[in-house]
């Protein structure tokens, strides 16, 4: 560099400037000459580049500009900022089920690639929603994930989705326990609450930088669930275990100091929820569909309703003991098969001089007069009469396979979809139903995580007792991207405990009116104390009559509408407005002529 090509300033007496223009004699020597000069369509691409990656504004999400046909909603957006300016990257996303805690995931994924921050990648997820997550990011975001399939895989591929399953296990567990992570994403984190278990330990060794956990249930049984997965993100977060137990808990339920608790959730939680207005879903339509049982039916169902009740009186009254039994009263009323298989199993692990062991013997003959399934003609029907796809739930996999053969039978294509089924298998039956089949049947277990967006109708051929499971299952269908109203058709059975549960949840609780966030709050309060499950099981058992158990539902029903105006007017003493995901959503509303 010649003297002349640089100029020095000596600002004082520590520091000094210098300009290089040795760039300006250059540019003039090859104007003197007229080149060479590079390809301008190198240069534009160039020019392109720099203006893209340019950060305009710390503030402002980069990665909008890069998607295609995805609009991200209000809420889905304020919660990516929330991350990225104020949670620093890790945070529990614990949106209500259908409000895109996805969505969320990879927005804040993509504006942490643009901005250079992260680059290694790994996706915890359900075997069953590998696939799903690809699609999603690939499609959606232009994020190139993959699949893992081989080993070379962890270390060569930036972002891999993989099942918790397969990257705990050897000989894949030591490659991802040696590598270093930008970022991890676990989706369904609910299953790291217990810190003993090898999720949990597996989870805690990873080495990452930011972290996402992503789970519509943070609290399922105790707080000391939610105190796990807090100190899986950001460990002393909430302080030593026995220090958040003093602080923030009374037995294993039940908060207190809730202000600074909620204070301190705030910093790595956010959770939206339906009933702050954020997401305008397509209406649901409930029709109950009583069918009287055949005589053989209902003689098996009184059968054994009389032999679970003298089970319970031979307990003295123990209902931990006797659990199982109880099932036998649900399997009667969802198919001969069901109660069969269970018969067989409790018949052979009875002791052969026990007199109990006839008891059983005598009710698996009575299965034998049994040549129809009422419930399963009317679910026939049904389908036929909709005329389109369909999803049937059912809560035993007897039934599950009695109904794949029947709806074969009766020229309808249907596809099994249940917990049991591997990945590949799990995609190309969701790929059929899709495509091909009429008829989806599938397992409480099959059916979590999946989304049928393609399907409006919902058969509950069972219905769980959990008001949840049943919203659950709902939840499938009711979500952000269904167009079309959802019908739910839910089957019980005159004169069992079916007909007094859809009562229950129809009449008595309204459950499908409710959006999920009230739902969910009001069963947490009454479930303080004892689990609405067992309240049914004890109704069921110790109750002498119809009119017995009616009352006991009536005691329900009401717990429950007490527990619901409580929570409405704890929501109308809030501040109008509050939550910054329902001040965002209100906003755009109102710019888009809306109103409030």
């Amino acid at each position: 560099m010649t003297p002349g090509n640089t100029r020095s300033i000596s600002i004082n007496e520590h520091l000094q400037l210098h300009f290089d223009r040795s760039w300006l004699a250059e540019l003039g020597e090859r104007l003197d000459r007229n080149g060479p000069w590079d390809s301008w369509d190198y240069f534009r691409l160039a020019y392109d580049a720099a203006q893209f990656s340019r950060v305009a504004s710390f503030d402002e999400l980069q990665c909008l500009k890069t998607l295609s046909g995805l609009e991200p909603l209000p809420h889905q957006l304020e919660t990516a900022r929330k991350v990225l300016h104020e949670m620093r990257g890790r945070a529990i996303l614990a949106d209500e089920v259908g409000l895109g805690k996805t969505i969320e995931a990879g927005l804040i994924l993509k504006e942490y690639m643009i901005r250079g921050l992260v680059r290694k990648t790994l996706i915890l997820v359900p075997a069953s929603l590998v696939l799903q997550w690809v699609r999603e990011l690939n499609q959606k975001f232009g994020i190139p994930a993959v699949a893992q399939k081989k080993t070379y895989m962890w270390q060569q591929c930036d972002v891999v989705v993989a099942s918790m399953d397969t990257a705990k296990r050897d000989p894949h567990r030591d490659i991802v326990l040696n590598l270093e992570y930008d970022m991890l994403i676990i989706d369904e984190a609910h299953k790291l609450k217990n810190r003993n278990t090898s999720n949990y330990q597996f989870v805690n060794q990873i080495r990452k930088k930011y972290c996402l956990l992503l789970t519509a249930t943070p609290v399922q049984n105790d707080m000391k669930e939610l105190y796990n997965l807090i100190t899986v993100l950001k460990p002393g977060q909430l302080g030593g275990q026995g220090e958040f137990q003093n602080n923030y808990v009374v037995g294993k339920r039940q908060p207190k100091n809730q202000d600074a608790l909620r204070e301190q959730l705030s910093k790595v939680m956010i959770r939206n929820r339906r009933t702050e207005g954020l997401v305008e879903f397509t209406k649901r339509h409930v029709t109950n569909i009583p069918l009287r049982l055949s005589p053989e039916e209902q003689a098996l169902y009184d059968a054994i309703t009389d032999f679970v009740k003298g089970r319970y009186r031979s307990s003295g009254g123990d209902i931990g003991s006797i659990l199982s039994l109880v099932t036998l009263q649900r399997e009667v009323c969802s198919s001969r098969d069901a109660v069969f298989v269970s018969l067989v199993n409790m018949f052979k692990k009875t002791p052969q001089d026990s007199p109990v062991r006839q008891m059983i013997w005598e009710l698996v003959e009575k299965i034998r007069a049994i040549r129809a399934n009422t419930k399963a003609e009317t679910a026939m029907k049904l389908v036929r009469d909709i005329g389109d796809k369909t999803i049937i739930f059912t809560e035993y996999r007897a039934t599950q396979e009695y109904l794949l053969n029947y709806l074969k039978q009766q020229k309808i294509v249907a596809v099994a979809y249940r917990g049991g089924m591997n990945r590949g298998k799990k995609d190309w039956m969701m790929d059929l139903f899709r495509g091909r089949a009429q008829v989806m049947v599938a397992t409480e277990a099959g059916g979590e995580g999946i989304n049928l967006q393609f399907c409006n109708h919902i058969i509950n051929f069972d219905l769980p007792w959990n008001p949840m499971r049943v919203e659950q299952r709902i939840g499938r269908v009711h979500r952000l991207g269904q167009t079309r109203d959802v019908h739910i058709f839910n089957l019980s059975t005159l004169g069992t405990i079916e007909e007094h549960i859809v009562n229950l949840l129809h009449e008595k609780i309204n459950m499908f009116e409710m959006v999920i966030g009230e739902l969910d709050v009001i069963l947490e309060r009454m479930e303080r104390q004892e689990s609405l499950e067992k309240k049914l099981y004890k109704i069921l058992l110790e109750a002498s009559s119809d009119d017995d158990i009616r009352r006991g539902m009536d005691d329900i029903g009401r717990s429950f509408a007490e527990a619901r105006e409580s929570y409405r007017q704890e929501q109308e003493r809030k501040p109008a407005g509050s939550g910054a995901a329902r001040t965002a959503n209100k906003a755009a509303r109102a710019e888009a002529g809306a109103g409030p």
